[in-house]
């Protein structure tokens, strides 16, 4: 396992460009395995998940050629489905949650899908029943092996289009119902979709391919099902979650740091979270600045004067994948804020680091916390810590540059997953990070 030692107290400096999406990548990585034409993806970030991703389509049978750094095209043209039915294809697609997303595709083109129960953060329960169900609703005859976790929907002849109201709005769950009614006979209409921007791009990708999908960016979606799709080209949006990460950095470092390209269009409720625990962000083009807090930053109230509640929701509501962040920023503000983590109940549980920092944090339960700031009154102090997740591994690195002396984090593989060369590129803009 590795290890980052960094050298906290040290302001930065700098302009930083966001690596593409990892939640997009996660998705439109999987439809090149519903047409035998070529399918060419640019800007995929080089990162554990979607590495891996592209490692289990290339054991697929698909064809893969790097054009250059994040650029790819696929080819699917000699999927070998029997490799779902190997021991190496379980061991393969059980340490990646994106994986789930494979099954639609296989589903629709090919008639069965199969996976192990997948990988991914230990963040909490992460039910996959909306995705089966959806496979159930177009048709398919779903099946699973106890004794070894195993998923599977098979059907004879094409999917049939029909209407679906999804239990929950899960992003992962209504990517997968799409991709696989894409291709299904008739109408599908699916209520209660997930309506994220990485969603919208799946959406927009497979118009492309020659899908019929109307209602996107809403949460009822029609999709007119189609014999087949061709190829297309399409381009990863720039990762919101990292935009998110790095102007909690900016802020907590004291630092003045632009954030190039960041698609505002695409950002929803982030700029205006942040906004609320007092941090300046400012829009110059399609870049954010965020100036050195010198003064510090303070924390809104409601309107009442009661305290500020910060608290995850379907888009466009603030994303979950943030409130790790925002919980270690918020650390050094002034001020007090409730951070409510509705989806996952082991999120929260890395604060304990931060207490041991000198952080001011009350771990109500499983899903909420309460920060009171210390306005940079009082440093963080350098810790030995390791990373439990994706999320928590950077804010747990925020802190740690934030610190006064050396901190180690281990466990940085879970930091990796999500984050490209953070290490090289935060070196670039002043910080004092080495990879041991």
């Amino acid at each position: 396992m590795g290890t980052f030692s960094i050298e906290g107290g040290k302001p930065l400096k700098g302009s930083i460009t966001p690596q593409g999406a990892k939640n997009e990548a996660l998705q439109v990585l999987c439809p090149v395995l519903l047409t035998s034409e070529k399918v060419r993806v640019t800007n995929i970030p080089d990162i554990i998940d979607v590495n891996k991703l592209i490692t289990l389509l290339g054991n697929l049978g698909v064809k893969i050629q790097k054009n250059g750094p994040g650029d790819f095209t696929f080819q699917a043209d000699e999927v070998n489905v029997d490799y779902l039915k190997t021991e190496a294809f379980k061991k393969e697609g059980g340490s990646l949650r994106g994986s789930i997303m494979i099954v639609g595709p296989l589903l629709a083109r090919f008639g069965c899908g199969y996976i192990p129960k997948p990988g991914g953060d230990k963040i909490g329960r992460r039910r996959l029943d909306t995705h089966f169900e959806g496979f159930i609703n177009l048709g398919a005859k779903f099946r699973y092996e106890r004794e070894d976790h195993f998923y599977g929907v098979e059907i004879d002849g094409r999917l049939q289009g029909t209407y679906m109201l999804l239990d929950e709005a899960s992003v992962t769950g209504t990517a997968n119902i799409v991709m696989a009614a894409v291709l299904a006979e008739g109408t599908t209409t699916i209520y209660n979709a997930a309506c994220e921007p990485y969603l919208q791009q799946l959406c927009k990708m497979l118009n492309s391919m020659g899908a019929n999908i109307k209602g996107i960016g809403s949460n009822m979606l029609i999709i007119e099902g189609v014999e087949s799709l061709g190829g297309c080209e399409h381009r990863i949006l720039p990762d919101m979650i990292e935009i998110g990460s790095w102007i909690g950095l900016a802020a907590m470092t004291r630092s003045e740091i632009t954030i190039k390209n960041v698609s505002w269009d695409n950002l929803g409720q982030i700029p205006n979270v942040f906004r609320k625990l007092g941090i300046t962000l400012e829009r110059k083009g399609d870049d954010i600045f965020i100036p050195a807090h010198k003064e510090g930053y303070q924390i809104k109230t409601d309107i009442d004067g009661s305290i500020l509640t910060i608290a995850d929701a379907p888009w466009p509501g603030f994303t979950p994948d943030l409130l790790s962040i925002v919980l270690v920023v918020a650390t050094q503000a002034k001020g007090e804020v409730l951070i409510h983590q509705k989806m996952f109940e082991s999120r929260l549980f890395f604060v304990d680091k931060l207490i041991d920092m000198g952080a001011k944090i009350i771990l109500c339960d499983p899903h909420r916390a309460i920060v009171i700031g210390h306005n940079f009154q009082s440093q963080l102090k350098a810790t030995n810590m390791s990373s439990p997740d994706i999320r928590a591994g950077i804010s747990l690195l925020i802190a740690a540059l934030t610190a006064k002396g050396t901190s180690t984090i281990q466990n940085i593989e879970q930091i990796d997953r999500g984050y490209e060369r953070i290490d090289e590129r935060l070196r670039a803009i002043g910080a004092s990070i080495v990879r041991v």
